[in-house]
């Protein structure tokens, strides 16, 4: 009977290893890098892009202003170096000398200040919240760039070390529009070449590069594979280099293989549940989201520690914040609560809703499908009817965007400032704010959290924050996962950076 379920099971994933093509296989072994991503990111434009896989695809093809290190230190890249002013409201770049773009053009003073704007203006910009605070951009020379702000702004750095820091060619963007996402033409080690929605997205190395000798693959193919088991069975096989976010189940044997190597690096940004409360009718049409003492409910039949154990094998850190319990940030004021199925029951009862039945949308990858059975049955003890609707993953933020779901099964990759996973979630009208939570109180508070320069006084005001926004619910955190990576035992220079970004610099394969 166990050789009879094992060949159904190898029959069953047999087809989705991906063909070898005789063209690649013919390549030397250090020119091409093959890489299996998640999901299928969406548009490849920093400024209106939203996905973490894309921001996997943008590591590799637009270099940014500034970059951060193993240890969330804010490092160089196109910028050299930087100064604040004395009363913190400009920021002085200096530049990066004898960078040029991937079609030639010259990256300078007048690019940033381009770009910069282009981030605040562009209709759609999912950046505009990371750079509201700036006002106006001066070039001081061709090599010295200033950001003027309307007040002092702590999370401008960590933004800048992200998509709202990534320079396009200005003139590529402007010849192309609002078509520029198709073809998007940068600054980094590799340019992009041709996209197949669902299939592949190709870059070929840029020989014009500042620091082309770090660069040493000709190609890089990355390709979605929504399904963790199909991931890795590529892996195996040898049609893929690089594996991200592998099923947890698969980390113990793996480690035991010679052939591969395996990563494991806490993620800064955390796996939750997004409940419509305000986005749209849809959140008055449903007890979950038009009250609190229903959301609150749902918390308290959750088990966070179950949850991670089945879910994640233990890959991950139980939390209820948009940072974790290690943050220095963290709001010790609203620790996590433990599972209560009778006060869960009672709120329900108190709320006329004793069986409150409503849709939970997931993305098709398998932790957040496995997420979402689990929820699922925790919840069913204390009433709930949750039904699961398995969506690809960039139409599920599409129906996020529009407020077309009740809740929704949302991973975010995190930031290195606390301001990255919050303010756009949670301020009133921001980009990300998918929930469509918005209080006047807490926007105030979130405004100060930004302007403020001292650890310690922003820590109050996050603890301020957490102590509105977590009564509200507009996002149920549940745990901050591990980054599980698989690779080629022979690709070397692989940096754990808990961004969860693969940096390919510095990537070689051995003979």
């Amino acid at each position: 009977m166990k050789q009879l379920l094992l060949a159904a099971l190898l029959a069953a994933l047999a087809p989705a290893v991906l063909p070898i093509n005789p063209a690649l296989a013919q390549t030397a072994p250090t020119g091409h890098l093959r890489i299996g991503l998640g999901e299928d990111p969406d548009v490849l434009d920093p400024t209106l892009a939203r996905t973490f896989v894309g921001r996997i695809v943008f590591a590799a093809m637009c270099d940014k202003l500034l970059d951060i290190d193993e240890k969330l230190n804010i490092q160089p890249q196109l910028a050299l170096s930087w100064e604040w002013s004395a009363d913190s409201k400009a920021l002085t770049m200096k530049l990066r000398p004898g960078v040029i773009f991937q079609d030639g053009e010259k990256f300078d003073a007048a690019a940033v200040k381009y770009n910069i704007e282009r981030h605040k203006t562009l209709p759609g910009s999912n950046r505009r919240g990371e750079l509201a605070p700036v006002t106006t951009v001066d070039v001081l020379d061709p090599l010295t760039v200033r950001l003027n702000l309307s007040a002092p702004f702590s999370p401008l750095l960590a933004a800048l070390s992200d998509r709202a820091g990534m320079m396009v060619s200005p003139k590529a963007a402007q010849a192309a529009g609002e078509k520029f996402g198709a073809k998007p033409v940068c600054s980094g080690p590799f340019k992009f070449v041709e996209r197949v929605a669902q299939d592949r997205i190709v870059l070929e190395r840029f020989d014009g590069y500042w620091n082309k000798d770090a660069a040493h693959f000709a190609k890089i193919t990355y390709t979605p594979i929504p399904d963790a088991t199909v991931r890795l069975a590529n892996l195996k096989s040898g049609q893929l280099d690089f594996a991200e976010r592998l099923a947890s189940s698969d980390m113990e044997k793996l480690k035991a293989d010679k052939k591969l190597k395996t990563a494991s690096i806490t993620e800064i940004g955390y796996q939750g549940i997004t409940i419509n409360i305000g986005k749209s009718e849809k959140a008055q049409a449903n007890p979950l989201g038009r009250d609190a003492r229903v959301r609150e409910a749902f918390e308290l039949a959750i088990d966070r520690q179950g949850l991670s154990q089945v879910v994640m094998d233990n890959e991950a850190v139980v939390g209820n914040q948009w940072v974790a319990p290690s943050n220095p940030y963290y709001a010790k004021n609203v620790p996590i609560p433990k599972r209560d199925i009778a006060r869960a029951k009672a709120l329900l009862k108190e709320a006329g809703v004793p069986n409150p039945s409503f849709t939970l949308v997931t993305p098709t990858t398998s932790d957040a499908q496995r997420l979402a059975l689990v929820v699922q049955a925790m919840t069913r003890e204390a009433g709930f009817d949750v039904k699961i609707q398995a969506t690809e993953f960039a139409t599920s933020l599409n129906m996020a965007d529009k407020g077309d779901y009740e809740a929704y099964v949302l991973a975010w990759s995190g930031r290195p400032d606390p301001d990255g996973n919050l303010f756009s979630f949670d301020g009133c009208k921001q980009p990300l704010n998918y929930a469509g939570y918005c209080d006047a109180e807490t926007d105030k508070l979130l405004n100060a959290s930004r302007t403020a320069r001292d650890p310690a006084e922003r820590k109050k005001l996050f603890e301020q924050i957490a102590a509105r926004v977590l009564k509200e619910r507009p996002i149920v955190y549940l745990y901050h996962r591990n980054w599980l990576w698989a690779y080629n035992a022979k690709l070397t220079g692989v940096r754990q950076i808990p961004d969860g970004l693969l940096r390919v610099s510095g990537l070689k394969m051995a003979p």
